[in-house]
């Protein structure tokens, strides 16, 4: 995306100001597998440090690893890198948030899968207070 386009977007990647901010402000600590790279504020007396991440392409914070969160919510000090196990063989790799997209989860008698169910089996006995 062109210099142009940085000026009206806001969902792919960071906008001309937080490119300039970053810029000014921020000190680049890591990137993930992903590429998004992080960044903290530079450190200034009496101020508390601000962490912030710029996307490599759509701005989706399921696309965060869960390393990386807790150190942007602040639950270490230390950089992720330095203090990651090695991954387990178990360990899946990341699957973006499928929400809103063809591949999305959708049961049977979802409206997008026709909207029909099964029928109820009538083994169902509703609460009353009486019994």
């Amino acid at each position: 995306m062109g210099i142009f386009g940085k000026l009206f977007t806001w969902w792919d990647g960071a906008t001309i100001g937080t490119m300039l901010y970053t810029d000014r402000e921020g000190e680049h600590v890591g990137t993930d597998a992903q590429g998004n790279k992080y960044y903290r504020s530079k450190p200034k007396e009496g101020e508390k440090e601000r962490r912030w991440v710029i996307y490599n392409g759509n701005n989706d914070a399921s696309r965060v690893p869960s390393e990386w969160h807790g150190w942007l919510h602040g639950a270490f000090d230390d950089v992720p890198e330095s203090r990651l196990p090695p991954a387990k063989i178990w360990e899946a790799d990341y699957t973006p948030n499928a929400t809103g997209t063809v591949s999305a989860y959708r049961p049977q008698g979802a409206l997008e899968r026709g909207g029909k169910r099964a029928k109820a089996t009538g083994d169902y006995e509703s609460w009353s207070p009486e019994s």
